[in-house]
């Protein structure tokens, strides 16, 4: 199970549980949309063919939520392995400014990211449209009060139960150890955790340290949540051995090389606007261009498929999953129990 948080390098972890579960053929606890009717907290019965009575056995839950544990309990069976992400609040805001400016309250407000940034309370309203955005949005994505003032005994009552539930932590800003810690962790193999970035912008703010350290104390339950688990991290990676870590990294990243020689057309991501195929144009939100990537037309069928999985956005990949989990509509008890059943006995 990935708590897939927002603008933390998600959309690109979210394509790699994609393309393992697709390629075993195991089960996905899919939301009816995109979505399992983000901001409301998660209820099982949004999960696509849940039935309380006779539940089907799922291997993979992954798309966005605002994390209810004793409702996700209900879906995933009692051995599951829990994981998310992190990002540095500060980077993390200058994101989220950006892609959510035209949907939450508090940014629409602010006639540039500076003037939220140093008057953020100016334009700040609890409660106000979309505006967990704005605030602390990894406590809120953790099922948190977002809102509620610090205080350390709070703080540290979401840390135990964040660290009560998941086992691995990442961090976006390290992303390639925290692929090997995956990868070590599922006992899964190199290719499976090589990805290509996805759901990136075009461009990005350079922050200022007094900007910097403003937006952490603004965000100061994030701040605390990260700080924790940056350290967490990084005795996760001495645990398992820095020089082993360096060198798995830098086979990570020849092996990226190599896959996008192989992959694709041109040496980076492009804009949407050059990439003709539907399948695997990025959905556009925000004020700033999303990237994604081009796949060489001269592969052989086999390959070219696998590289197409590589970069197939978060949407697109999802409609693929319904389709294959669906393919006869919702109603289609048989098959879904079917699918269940061979999941169960992979």
């Amino acid at each position: 199970m990935f708590l897939k948080t927002h603008k933390t390098a998600g959309s690109t972890i979210l394509n790699l549980l994609h393309r393992y579960g697709d390629h075993n053929h195991l089960f996905f606890a899919l939301p009816y949309k995109y979505q399992f009717n983000y901001p409301n907290s998660f209820h099982a019965h949004r999960v696509k063919g849940y039935n309380a009575s006779s539940r089907p056995h799922y291997d993979i839950m992954c798309h966005h939520m605002r994390f209810n544990y004793a409702e996700v309990r209900k879906v995933m069976p009692p051995d599951t392995f829990y994981f998310t992400i992190l990002r540095d609040p500060a980077t993390m805001a200058e994101s989220s400014f950006s892609y959510f400016r035209a949907v939450s309250s508090a940014f629409k407000k602010a006639p540039n990211f500076k003037a939220f940034i140093s008057h953020p309370t100016r334009y700040y309203r609890q409660g106000e449209r979309s505006n967990h955005y704005a605030r602390n949005p990894l406590w809120f994505d953790f099922g948190f009060n977002s809102d509620a003032p610090f205080t350390e005994m709070y703080a540290n009552a979401g840390i135990r139960a964040v660290k009560d539930t998941f086992h691995l932590v990442l961090l976006a800003e390290h992303f390639d150890e925290s692929m090997i810690l995956l990868k070590e962790e599922l006992c899964w193999n190199l290719d499976d955790v090589v990805t290509f970035k996805l759901n990136s912008r075009g461009t990005s703010r350079t922050l200022e340290r007094g900007d910097i350290e403003r937006l952490r104390s603004w965000n100061t339950l994030d701040w605390y949540l990260y700080s924790y688990f940056n350290r967490t991290f990084w005795d996760k990676v001495e645990h398992f051995g820095r020089e082993k870590m360096d060198i798995e990294v830098r086979k990570l990243k020849e092996r990226r090389q190599h896959l996008a020689k192989l992959c694709l057309d041109g040496s980076g991501p492009v804009g949407a606007e050059q990439i003709k195929e539907e399948a695997i144009k990025p959905f556009q939100f925000g004020q700033e261009k999303i990237l994604g990537w081009a796949v060489r037309k001269d592969l052989p069928p086999e390959v070219r498929t696998r590289c197409v999985r590589m970069v197939t956005p978060e949407l697109q990949y999802k409609d693929l999953l319904d389709a294959r989990q669906f393919p006869l509509g919702l109603n289609n008890s048989s098959v879904l129990a079917a699918t269940s059943r061979r999941s169960v006995g992979r």
